[in-house]
C-alpha cells in the first residue's frame, strides 16, 4: 500500500513520546508520504522516553502557517506534556477540528486523543487511548474500549507504544483510503 502523493501532518509539541512520533514518521516516509512536523513553535522540540527527556526533532511548519486543507491526514503522538500544550493552543485545536470536520484520517495514540476532546471530535466515536484518559474521553461522549487498535470512520487510535505495530498498519491503511 503506497502513500505516494499523500501529505501528512504530525501535530506535536514539547514532551511528545519519542516512539509515538518517530515510528509513525519513519513508516509514513517508507510508504512514500510527504510528512511535516507541525508545532506551536519553530526550531526544535524535544521528546520523552521513559519519563526522561530524549531526542529532539526539527519543526517543519508552525501551526500559524498551515491549514488542514494543506494535508491529507493527521497524526497525533502521545506523551503527557505534548497534548496538554496542544489543547491550550486555539490554532492547534482548530487545526484538529478541521481534519475531523472534513472527515480526513486522523491517527492518535496514547494521550494524543486528548487534543481530539478539545476539538469536539470524539462524541459518538469508538476509540481507545492510554487508560488514564479513559474517563475524559467518555465524558466527552466517546465509546472507549481497551483494544490494541481501534478504527472508527478514519479515526485510528491505540493505547501505548506496545501497540505501535498494529497502529502503524491501520494508520497507513486509513490514510491510503483517504476521506471517510
Amino acid at each position: 500500500m503506497s502513500l505516494q502523493n499523500k501529505k501528512v501532518a504530525i501535530l506535536t509539541d514539547e514532551g511528545f513520546e519519542e516512539s509515538e512520533l518517530f515510528e509513525p514518521l519513519h513508516r509514513l516516509q517508507q510508504e512514500g508520504a510527504e510528512v511535516h512536523i507541525v508545532s506551536t513553535k519553530s526550531g526544535e522540540i524535544q521528546g520523552m522516553k521513559e519519563h526522561q527527556w530524549s531526542k529532539k526533532i526539527k519543526v517543519d511548519q508552525v501551526i500559524d502557517a498551515v491549514k488542514a486543507s494543506d494535508y491529507d491526514a493527521l497524526v497525533l503522538p502521545g506523551g503527557v506534556i505534548n497534548p496538554d500544550i496542544l489543547r491550550n493552543s486555539e490554532k492547534s485545536v482548530q487545526f484538529v477540528k478541521d481534519f475531523a470536520d472534513n472527515k480526513k484520517p486522523i491517527a492518535a495514540i496514547c494521550h494524543g486523543p486528548q487534543t481530539l476532546i478539545n476539538a469536539g471530535a470524539v462524541e459518538g466515536k469508538k476509540l481507545t487511548s492510554f487508560p488514564s484518559i479513559k474517563v475524559d474521553l467518555q465524558n466527552a461522549g466517546a465509546h472507549w474500549v481497551d483494544e490494541e487498535v481501534v478504527v472508527d470512520n478514519g479515526l485510528v487510535t491505540s493505547r501505548t507504544p506496545k501497540d505501535l505495530p498494529a497502529f502503524l498498519d491501520k494508520m497507513v491503511e486509513e490514510i491510503a483510503e483517504g476521506k471517510h
